[in-house]
């Protein structure tokens, strides 16, 4: 790879092997692919693409954007699994040009930043391992991107760029909801911060311009949720335009946490990175008076970080969309030392990765936490040890080559954990099998209940045409009574000799599930503990 050209050939052959084995080794994983594939699925099955519904059901935790992209490779290549799971790894390549774009924007004529910072994305190992799930966050990065892109336009052009954010913010709305304006308006609003010097008329029309692309964003969102609204019902209008959005901001109904819960978690966000204490001793000397666009890249970081811990709900990966800042800002540093070659060497890498690989190898001790632990092999974790002593052997390299070299490193380490624990969890994620029994079982006429909440794991594989009933934990006995000849699922702790009377069995998750006739329920009522 010569460092004198960013090296896309080299970067799509590190995304086509990260896509690639995830779509050979992992299954949709319940239960939030297989909801959203099901979500799709029923949108595609009714032909609505206007309300997301789940088992029959108004599903207003999302907006529609990822399922319309969905439909519309649905719509070129058929009903496949492989067209829903392609859609997050194609958006996360275009993450990569947009990076570089907006790369080109803040610092022009920079080539040598530009070149890093694609390879900094891509290397981020959370975001490569995340860059194939079926998740709504894909989405939300490269709104990001675009919408900071907007931003840096704004700040020579104007129109035109107040006209890019609003488009993006716009979309990022339909994409994950209100939260993108979380990640892009900070920095419109602080960029007194990060463009100092401006007069008092022109902050008017920066701000004038920042308020018109909000308003073009809202014309965006509500070309779709009036319509929505007005279409799946009084409880559906309530959710998608207001209830969602207060109750993950204000009192999370799940994934609830503390402000500081996101500190801890952050060195995940940036490994490798983080491991590279030459890197972050060039950052604390970067030019922060000299140059707006780093300023901006740290307001983006930082007040992003802050309202995301404010917010109720909290996950890791709802900090996807700071995976580019940081790459900009450690591309811009690292930029002018492009011909230095570093002569520390990885310890602290080649430390976290042999920790890595004695986890691995030592998973079979921690079987009880899920029985398909005990069938990983030894040869995976031997291998993050192998490559931790191959770290530190390595000849002292350039500071234009590291990235490239520790975006295959986490290429393979993503590789690893594919082959190593998803391809040996597959079975007891799968549900193909289970689905397609389902699936023969409505055929049939039999009724399909669930004891508990449904998440829609069955509809996509299945490619189901009704919906499973929900029966309430303490109502089970009831119905199974009522309903002798249809069938219960079961999920359950129980090893699978406890089903002697099961009419389908397998390995869930950490469990096990069942299908249970009712008339083998009420004569067995102990399989529901």
């Amino acid at each position: 790879m010569n460092p004198k050209t960013t090296g896309w050939p080299w970067l799509i052959a590190a995304w086509f092997v990260v896509t690639v084995v995830a779509l050979l080794t992992r299954p949709l994983l319940p239960v939030d692919e297989t909801r959203y594939a099901s979500v799709a699925w029923e949108m595609w099955s009714r032909g609505d693409f206007l309300v997301p519904s789940l088992n029959g059901e108004p599903y207003s935790h999302k907006p529609p954007l990822y399922f319309w992209l969905v439909q519309g490779g649905w719509l070129l290549f058929g009903v496949h699994e492989w067209v829903l799971r392609l859609v997050a790894p194609v958006v996360a390549l275009l993450v990569l040009f947009a990076s570089t774009r907006l790369s080109r924007q803040l610092w022009p004529g920079n080539d040598s930043t530009a070149r890093l910072t694609p390879w900094l994305v891509l290397g981020s190992t959370f975001f490569a391992a995340f860059a194939s799930w079926v998740q709504m966050d894909m989405l939300l990065v490269l709104m990001t991107v675009l919408g900071m892109t907007g931003i840096a336009l704004a700040a020579r052009e104007g129109i035109r760029g107040w006209l890019l954010t609003g488009v993006a913010l716009g979309l990022g709305i339909l994409a994950k909801g209100p939260v993108i304006l979380l990640h892009v308006l900070p920095v419109g609003l602080l960029a007194p911060l990060w463009r100092p010097g401006e007069q008092g008329g022109s902050w008017w029309r920066w701000y004038a311009g920042l308020l018109a692309s909000v308003v073009l964003a809202a014309l965006l969102a509500l070309a779709w949720a009036l319509p929505a609204a007005t279409s799946g019902g009084e409880a559906y209008r309530a959710a998608i335009l207001w209830g969602q959005t207060a109750n993950r901001i204000i009192g999370s109904f799940a994934h609830a946490h503390p402000p500081w819960w996101y500190l801890p978690w952050l060195p995940l966000l940036l490994l490798p990175w983080v491991l590279l204490p030459w890197g972050w001793s060039a950052l604390r000397h970067a030019p922060l008076r000299l140059d707006p666009g780093l300023r901006l890249c740290l307001v983006w970081l930082v007040a992003t970080l802050l309202l995301m811990s404010l917010v109720s709900g909290k996950q890791i990966k709802y900090l996807l969309p700071l995976v580019p800042a940081m790459a900009l800002v450690l591309a811009r540093v690292w930029a002018p030392m492009a011909a230095q070659r570093v002569m520390q060497r990885p310890w602290l890498l080649s430390a976290a990765l042999l920790l890595g690989g004695g986890l691995l190898a030592g998973a079979p001790l921690w079987a009880n936490a899920a029985p398909w632990m005990a069938d990983i092999g030894p040869q995976w974790g031997t291998l993050l040890v192998v490559t931790a002593f191959l770290l530190l052997w390595l000849p002292p390299l350039t500071v234009a080559v590291y990235p490239r070299l520790l975006t295959l490193l986490s290429v393979w380490v993503v590789v690893i954990l594919h082959l190593g624990i998803y391809r040996t969890a597959a079975p007891a994620y799968d549900l193909q099998a289970v689905s397609a029994f389902i699936a023969r079982a409505q055929a049939d006429g039999r009724q399909v209940a669930i004891g508990g909440r449904y998440h829609g794991q069955f509809g996509f594989p299945g490619r189901l045409q009704r919906a499973l009933l929900e029966v309430p934990a303490g109502t089970v006995l009831d119905w199974a009574a009522q309903h002798p000849g249809d069938y219960l699922v079961v999920i359950s702790r129980q090893p699978l000799p406890a089903y002697p009377k099961a009419v389908f069995t397998q390995p869930y998750r950490s469990g096990y599930l069942a299908l249970w006739s009712g008339e083998a329920v009420t004569t067995h009522p102990a399989i529901l503990h």
